[in-house]
């Protein structure tokens, strides 16, 4: 860990479905304990409509977030990376811990069919903040 808190980045390909509610989760779960970063290997325009609607709904506002390019420098200076279908895209670094979530890719669904994805993703992301930050 870097020090205070941890830093997790996830990463998916477009940035605009699975990452982006699993950030959402993380923040709105850990506030300040954790710093928590997002970004894909080919980010999109734009967060998926379907994703910022199953994250409302849930109570979650993501509509300010931006699709944003995976860099070097953000994986490298992030402790856990959680990758959702990036593939080789996604670097390597000794000593950061990787975990790779197989999900449903949201792209093109309608909210119906993303909410079971945003609850399984905010199970994973619960289990993840247990790990992070044990009960003292």
């Amino acid at each position: 860990m870097n020090g205070t808190r941890p830093t997790v980045l996830f990463v998916c390909v477009h940035n605009a479905g699975r990452s982006q509610m699993a950030a959402g989760w993380l923040r709105h779960l850990a506030g300040d304990r954790v710093e928590v970063r997002s970004a894909g290997s080919e980010p999109a325009e734009t967060v998926n409509p379907s994703a910022v609607e199953a994250m409302r709904e849930a109570g979650i506002d993501i509509t300010g977030q931006t699709p944003a390019r995976l860099t070097w420098d953000a994986a490298r200076e992030s402790d856990v990376i959680i990758t959702m279908g990036c593939g080789d895209a996604c670097p390597v670094f000794p000593g950061k811990r990787y975990e790779d979530w197989k999900l449903e890719d949201p792209a093109g669904k309608g909210v119906d069919a993303v909410r079971p994805i945003r609850d399984d993703i905010r199970s994973r992301v619960e289990v993840l903040l247990a790990d992070l930050l044990p009960p003292a």
